[in-house]
C-alpha cells in the first residue's frame, strides 16, 4: 500500500512539473509588412523568422518527414522551404522536360544534372545555412531552402502572419529572410531579443523589397543560353 503511495506522488509530481513546463512555453505572434517603392504589397507571404537560443544548449531539431520542391510549369513549388539542418529535400520534376536543379552560391553546393520528366532526386542540407536553388536550363526558376539548428521558426502566410509555438522564456538571435529583400537589409532585422514568459508577441516588422533583381549566372558561371525550341530540355522524353 505504501509503494503504491509513493508511486502515484511519484507520478503527480512528474505530470505538474510537465504541465509547468508545457505551460511555460507560448506561441509567439508576429506580423511581417513587405513593401516595395513605399508602398505596401497585398502578399508579404514567404518571410520566415527564427529565433536561435542564446546561453542554452537545444536538442537538434529531427525531420519528421521530407519535403518537396516540385519543378511544375517552370518553377519551384513552393519557392522557399524550412528544413533542420542535416535534413532532406526531394526534387521531384513534373514538367514534360528535363530541368538541372544546382545551388552553388552559398549554404549547400550540388548539382544533379540533367533528368527527365516523372523522376526525382534528393538532397541532405548537412550544415545549417542558406541555399538559393537554380535550374541550369530555366533562368527564371529560383527557390531557397533555409537549413536551421533550432527547432522555433515559422513562414508568414499572405497576410504577413506569423506564429512560432512552443517557445520558452530566455534569451534569442531573431533572424529572418525574405528572398525579395536585399541581404544587408535582412542583416539589419537581426537582434537579440528575450522571451518573458506570458509573453505572446513579437511584434510587427516592415521589410522592403529590393527594386532591383540581380540576374545569377548558370552553373558554369555565364549567362544563360537562349532557349532552342530543338534542345532536348524542352523535349518530352
Amino acid at each position: 500500500m505504501k509503494s503504491n503511495t509513493l508511486r502515484l506522488i511519484s507520478n503527480l509530481t512528474v505530470l505538474l512539473l510537465l504541465l509547468g513546463c508545457a505551460q511555460g512555453q507560448e506561441a509567439l505572434h508576429a506580423k511581417i509588412e513587405l513593401t516595395k517603392g513605399g508602398h505596401r504589397l497585398k502578399n508579404a507571404s514567404q518571410a520566415v523568422v527564427w529565433l536561435t537560443p542564446l546561453g542554452v544548449n537545444v536538442d537538434q531539431p529531427q525531420q519528421t518527414g521530407t519535403p518537396q520542391l516540385v519543378q511544375k510549369n517552370k518553377s519551384f513549388q513552393p519557392s522557399v522551404v524550412v528544413i533542420p539542418a542535416g535534413g532532406k529535400v526531394e526534387f521531384p520534376n513534373h514538367d514534360p522536360f528535363f530541368h538541372n536543379v544546382f545551388s552553388l552560391f552559398e549554404g549547400k553546393r550540388f548539382d544533379l544534372g540533367l533528368y527527365e520528366s516523372g523522376s526525382t532526386r534528393f538532397v541532405q542540407f548537412d550544415k545549417p545555412g542558406i541555399s538559393f536553388i537554380f535550374c541550369n536550363i530555366h533562368a527564371e526558376m529560383s527557390a531557397v531552402v533555409i537549413a536551421l539548428t533550432t527547432p522555433y521558426y515559422a513562414v508568414s502566410d499572405a497576410r504577413g502572419d506569423i506564429t512560432i509555438p512552443d517557445v520558452p522564456p530566455g534569451r534569442y538571435q531573431l533572424q529572418m529572410f525574405h528572398s525579395g529583400v536585399a541581404p544587408d537589409s535582412l542583416r539589419a532585422l537581426s537582434r537579440e531579443i528575450t522571451v518573458n514568459e506570458g509573453q505572446t508577441n513579437l511584434g510587427s516588422f516592415t521589410l522592403s523589397e529590393s527594386d532591383a533583381t540581380a540576374a545569377h549566372k548558370n552553373k558554369y558561371g555565364r549567362d544563360y543560353d537562349r532557349p532552342e525550341p530543338d534542345s532536348p530540355a524542352y523535349v518530352r522524353p
